[in-house]
């Protein structure tokens, strides 16, 4: 179905346009004239997602239908959504935090700058990163003068801005964030003197608030987290008494925090991503080379090494179906297909995404679906 169709080219592919002058008939009439709104959903709802900018751009009723919950929720029943990759990265030369999305399915294959967040919130360090539904959060963090916040600002994804959300129970830096049956957990981390230190946070978007919870289990030294088999993990960082990595689990039918495998925490030495139901660690402490967990066996077991001549560590993963992404600095990006990740010479094959710059760190990488 082409795009012509609407007469849409012209209207081009940038993030944001100016608001349609449409009257309140365009507001309230159909969707597509001559059609049932149904249809004319059925049509819209299979546009690809990098022309949706355009097609917000022919009336209000077509933004407002594009900006909806009903719009997702119809792409997600239907499997039309797509996922594109959205990452929260530092400026070293101007020390300031900024976000670029990246669609893998473009033939282009390039990062993009989105909207600046809260400039509260730009200089901020130990920030978490979220997403949830068509939904990117921001939360928490402190700087050289400012004591862990509170804060959670909420990126819309099909509006491109920013608004406030509700506050996290208490201040928190440097801590882990998860999504879990469709709730976000903020765990342990540094905050403020009145902060509970064995604490973590959950909220719900559907009473819009966040509930605080305490585990004395739960430490402050957060290094990194994942969601497998319905449970959360963090790996805790180590400390003068306890100079071995471990890792804690979330049993969420119990809501308590148990210790992990000893044997996986052993190996989870880097970025972790679970594709499929299995655990892959990037270990980055002599090169770059990708470890996979196997359960059966409780051991873990080399997949391969990545070139160096494509990696930019440090780095972060994140998967869409059985690619996993190595985003590393300056958003220069790795893409492995588990399916057909063979080997030269002990090298893994993969395909690579040029890097945006030399002076952004990557802290956090995301999936979001529209």
């Amino acid at each position: 179905m082409g795009l012509n169709r609407w007469g849409l080219f012209g209207y081009g592919t940038t993030m944001e346009c100016r608001e349609s002058g449409s009257n309140d008939k365009q507001s309230v009439g159909p969707l597509i004239s001559g059609l049932p709104d149904d249809i004319a959903l059925f049509c819209l709802g299979r546009v690809p997602r990098k022309y949706h900018a355009a097609l917000k751009c022919v009336s209000r009723r077509w933004r407002d239908l594009l900006q909806s919950e009903e719009w997702c929720a119809y792409r997600r029943k239907h499997n039309l959504d797509e996922t594109w990759i959205y990452t929260l990265c530092k400026d070293n030369k101007l020390e300031r935090v900024c976000c670029y999305v990246l669609d893998p399915n473009s033939t282009r294959r390039s990062w993009r700058l989105i909207c600046e967040p809260p400039s509260r919130a730009l200089r901020r360090k130990g920030m978490g990163f979220e997403v949830l539904g068509k939904n990117a959060y921001l939360l928490g963090g402190c700087g050289w003068s400012e004591d862990a916040t509170r804060e959670v600002y909420c990126y819309d994804a099909a509006r491109n801005t920013w608004i406030d959300s509700a506050p996290l129970s208490t201040a928190r830096c440097f801590f882990a964030c998860e999504v879990l049956n469709e709730k976000i957990y903020s765990i342990g981390g540094l905050g403020s003197e009145s902060s509970d230190a064995h604490s973590w946070d959950v909220y719900d978007p559907r009473a819009n608030n966040w509930k605080l919870h305490t585990d004395l289990n739960i430490v402050t030294e957060i290094e990194d987290s994942f969601v497998m088999d319905g449970k959360i993990y963090v790996r805790c960082g180590t400390s003068a008494a306890i100079s071995h990595v471990y890792a804690l689990v979330y049993e969420p039918s119990t809501s308590t925090w148990r210790h992990a495998d000893a044997n996986l925490a052993s190996g989870w030495r880097g970025p972790a991503v679970v594709v499929d139901g299995t655990l892959y660690v990037l270990d980055q402490s002599s090169g770059t080379r990708l470890m996979m967990w196997q359960k059966e066996h409780r051991e873990w077991a080399p997949v391969g090494r990545l070139s160096p001549l494509l990696t930019r560590p440090p780095c972060q993963l994140v998967a869409i179906g059985k690619n996993i992404f190595v985003i590393g600095k300056g958003c220069s990006t790795v893409v492995i297909d588990l399916d057909n990740a063979g080997n030269i010479g002990g090298v893994m094959m993969s395909s690579s995404i040029p890097k945006l710059n030399d002076k952004d760190d990557v802290i956090s990488c995301k999936c979001l679906a529209i």
